[in-house]
């Protein structure tokens, strides 16, 4: 019995942590045992297991935690109207309609990037695209997005997967990278399915921080380079309102 309690005492400590971040985004780990009334040994544990879990993230220049990845694949489950993928949908709605083409949003979860919404095309021959789903980020128009405004540790990290080194000429990348930053969009040509084309465009926080990245795909055939370049705009703007939003 006493096991039993000691168990539903652990997850009630769990949940109080979690539920700091109804009130801001990030906290250091001090503020969270004073918030909850722990003891700073007992909040660092229940921290750690949490990140392990996906459910909280550590910055490691501040040493401040967020909400993490897993929080947005439970998301893709609710229907609540201020869920935050569900507050962009009517833009992305009306980006579909002016566009034609379906509209997703990701964000990156280590070396992986996760389709947290999406609003499929009207079109008879138009990409399908499931939310949750988790896809590499060596390649697709919108994992360039999500690493080239990244910071440089963070670009690190990813770099140093294995797998980035059999599949892409990273010194290439990298000065892809620089033109996306410079232009304020990015495009993929086949790179990920043949026949497929994709243009993404940064989500930016009320802070300037990268918070997810807008994406628009369909048929090359459609979605040729030249149409991309006339979409990029229209892209732009839609990513930039729907980063005021941001709650």
């Amino acid at each position: 019995m006493e096991e039993g309690k000691s168990t539903v005492r652990a997850v009630d400590r769990a949940l109080d942590i979690l539920l700091c971040f109804t009130s801001k985004t990030d906290w250091a780990m001090t503020e969270i045992a004073e918030h909850v009334g722990l003891h700073k040994s007992t909040v660092h544990r229940m921290l750690a297991t949490l990140e392990e879990k996906g459910f909280i993230e550590r910055d490691r220049q501040t040493d401040r935690y967020h909400l993490g990845m897993k929080m947005w694949e439970l998301s893709a489950n609710l229907s609540r109207s201020d869920d935050q993928a569900t507050i962009w949908l009517p833009e992305m709605e009306r980006l579909r309609d002016l566009l034609g083409e379906t509209v997703s949003i990701y964000v990156r979860d280590g070396s992986e990037r996760i389709r947290i919404q999406a609003v499929q095309s009207n079109q008879p021959v138009r990409r399908v695209a499931p939310v949750g789903v988790r896809l590499p980020l060596y390649a697709g128009a919108s994992s360039k997005v999500l690493i080239a405004y990244s910071d440089l540790l963070v670009q690190e990290s990813i770099f140093g997967d294995p797998a980035w080194l059999y599949t892409i000429d990273l010194d290439q990348y990298k000065q892809q990278l620089d033109e996306i930053c410079e232009q304020g969009y990015a495009t993929s040509f086949e790179e990920r399915e043949p026949g497929a084309a994709a243009l993404s465009a940064p989500i930016f926080n009320r802070t300037g921080k990268l918070a997810a990245a807008l994406s628009v795909s369909g048929p090359a055939s459609r979605l040729t380079m030249e149409t991309m370049r006339e979409y990029a705009p229209i892209m732009m703007e839609s990513a930039k309102r729907m980063g005021i939003m941001i709650l």
